[in-house]
């Protein structure tokens, strides 16, 4: 397998991955119904650096050593799914508050920043061990012989963080030209209660045996 090949082929995996409806699509979504543009793009941003992290580190034999190891893996995923549970339950909690306390109509308020916005996509990213396993199944496939491993698994991982900024930007763009719309106190809060029990629920999963 050629160089051209491999990275021709990740990329369709890859592509496959991004637009699938996931946690990554839902917290950039949200961020661009409640807070705009620059917090959307920065959660994005978080995002793909967990994407380039985790291929970085599946290249170098990391995400390899969690696979192979159940306790590491296993703290990793509860680490994981402890962050997700306390994300999700605190968007949802907010979203109580703020019907029962704001006047009737009014659409939740939610805390931005784009470092805030950042450090959420990044996090969610890196605490997802699944990330890490994706790339330790996948990668290996797309290693032509001879290519330098860290080289290649770097490259592959640029490609899919392409990819996924690619992806997000027409997400942000669409869900801005949108957003008087979407902020309508019904919609907003259904957005809020979407992603925050996307995120719960991907906890909770993460936290069984097996999930």
């Amino acid at each position: 397998m050629s160089v051209q090949a491999a990275v021709l082929g990740f990329a369709l995996v890859a592509l496959l991955l991004t637009v699938t409806p996931g946690l990554d699509t839902a917290l950039v979504l949200r961020a661009a119904v409640a807070r705009g543009r620059r917090d959307a793009f920065a959660t994005a941003l978080g995002v793909v650096g967990g994407v380039l992290a985790w291929g970085a580190a599946a290249a170098v034999g990391v995400s390899a050593l969690l696979t192979a190891s159940t306790v590491a893996y296993a703290a990793l995923r509860l680490v994981g799914a402890g962050y997700l549970v306390w994300l999700g339950g605190r968007i949802l909690w907010r979203l109580v508050r703020s019907r029962a306390a704001a006047p009737a109509g009014s659409a939740p308020a939610a805390p931005g920043g784009a470092w805030r916005s950042a450090r959420t996509g990044l996090l969610t990213n890196l605490l997802n061990p699944k990330v890490g396993a994706f790339y330790v199944a996948v990668l290996p496939q797309f290693l032509p012989a001879g290519t330098p491993a860290l080289a290649m698994g770097v490259l592959l991982a640029l490609v899919h963080a392409a990819m996924s900024l690619v992806w997000f930007t027409v997400l942000v763009l669409g869900a801005v030209a949108a957003r008087r719309w979407l902020q309508r106190p019904a919609v907003s809060r259904t957005v809020e209660g979407v992603t925050g029990a996307a995120l719960l629920g991907s906890g909770l999963r993460l936290a069984l045996p097996g999930g």
